[in-house]
Order: structure tokens, then C-alpha cells, then sequence
């Protein structure tokens, strides 16, 4: 099967980022630190020329930062660091995520990260109606905000609204290969296995990211916050 230009070059991008994940750049001497930060400012302006559609100056773009990365490996400058083969990066399972993402915090980037290391993350932001449903009150952000601070995070391929009233509405739109709950959401995965398999979805994998990132969660932000503004002097 034949893949187009803009395919591959999103390819190259993932295996860059990819590769970048698994590099710790306090660990770098200082020349190694200046390749490393060089190589970052090329993928940006891939991912920049990417998003305009230039598919071709965003592929010279990451060309470059490929190689300055492969020079840092082959100098032994980073250790353990391998390129991915690029017909793998192509074909990167979907990975459906959902939440409120009322405040966005260390947290929700530990889940997007590990999502992404995955495959390709797709979000589904619960609406207004719904989060008030659940935790009884009005999110701080409303729902298009809290959308497009998610759509912002680089580890998110596409985010979308969820549905008011059916929660598989998303799922069988996206048709994922992963679904990752998050450590606070309620269902089990044998529970929503047993839901994807009634309305068509079968071999789906549900994982649950078991990981809290204490003491970061949206409910003891706004309750930090509430406090301090009702003990605040006058």
C-alpha cells in the first residue's frame, strides 16, 4: 500500500519525537545539549510547516533534526536510543482517551504521554452538561476552552467534543485500538470491553493508567483554590 507524502512526513515526525522522548537533556554536556536544542527548534518547524500543509519544507525541516540526533547517537552522546522502523511509525494504533481536562496539570500530561507512547492519542472532552451531571457544579472552563487547551498538547493527534447523551457515540465514530482510562474514571475495563463488543467494536484493548501523580487532580486544584479565595483578607 502506497503512503502519501503527508503520511510519511508525520511519520518522520513521530519517529523524531519518539526518539527525543527517550533522550534526557539534562543528562547532555554542553555540546550535546546545543545539537540536542537544535534539533528540537528543527521539529518545531516541522510540526509549524506540517500544519500549514508546506508537507515538503516541514520534510527538509526534519530531515535536518534527524540528523543532528543520529550524530549525537553515533558520537555515543546518547546511549540506548534507536530509530523506530518507519512502516511501524505509519501504522500506530489509535489511542482513545477521555476526561474533563478541567485544569490541565502534571497529571493529564503523565496520561497524554503515556497514551502517546502507545500510538496516534485522540481526546474526547466531556461537554458542560455532562460535567456538571457528574460533579454537581459548572466547570471553571467551559467546554471550548478546555478543548482547545487539550488540541494544544503535543501528544494529542485530534481532540474532540464528546456527546451529550451517549458516550460510545465517540467511540464508534473514532473506532480506536487502545482505549486508556485514566485513574480516576469510574468503569473497569472488562465492563467497557463488554460495552465496545454490544455495539461492534470488538478487539479493542482497554488499559487503565494506574499511575496518580500526587497531588495534582482537577478537584483538589479547584478546592485549593476555592480555599484560598474564601480565607483571602478582604
Amino acid at each position: 500500500m502506497s503512503v502519501d507524502l503527508k503520511d510519511r512526513v508525520l511519520a518522520y515526525i513521530r519517529n523524531v519525537e519518539l526518539f527525543m522522548s527517550k533522550v534526557s537533556p539534562e543528562a547532555l554536556d554542553d555540546n550535546a545539549r546545543k545539537i540536542y536544542d537544535l534539533a528540537n527548534a528543527y521539529l518545531n518547524d516541522a510540526r509549524y510547516y506540517y500544519e500549514k500543509g508546506d508537507y515538503v519544507t516541514s520534510l527538509s525541516c526534519i530531515a535536518y533534526a534527524e540528523g543532528l540526533l543520529d550524530s549525537l547517537r553515533l558520537m555515543n552522546l546518547v546511549q540506548g536510543v534507536e530509530w523506530s522502523p518507519l512502516s511501524k511509525i505509519i501504522k500506530r494504533p489509535r489511542v482513545y482517551v477521555a476526561g474533563s481536562f478541567e485544569f490541565l496539570h502534571p497529571g493529564h500530561i503523565a496520561l497524554l504521554r503515556e497514551a502517546w507512547n502507545l500510538g496516534e492519542v485522540y481526546v474526547v472532552v466531556s461537554r458542560d452538561r455532562n460535567f456538571e451531571k457528574f460533579k454537581g457544579r459548572k466547570p471553571a472552563l467551559n467546554e471550548k476552552g478546555r478543548l482547545e487547551v487539550i488540541e494544544s498538547v503535543k501528544y494529542v493527534s485530534k481532540a474532540i467534543l464528546g456527546d451529550e447523551n451517549d458516550f460510545l457515540k465517540p467511540l464508534i465514530e473514532l473506532r480506536p485500538d487502545i482505549v486508556m482510562l485514566g485513574p480516576d474514571q469510574w468503569m473497569k475495563p472488562a465492563e467497557l470491553i463488554e460495552k465496545l463488543e454490544a455495539v461492534g467494536l470488538k478487539n479493542v484493548k482497554v488499559i487503565k493508567f494506574e499511575k496518580r501523580i500526587e497531588p495534582w487532580s482537577s478537584t483538589s486544584i479547584f478546592n485549593e483554590l476555592k480555599n484560598r479565595l474564601c480565607n483571602a483578607s478582604p
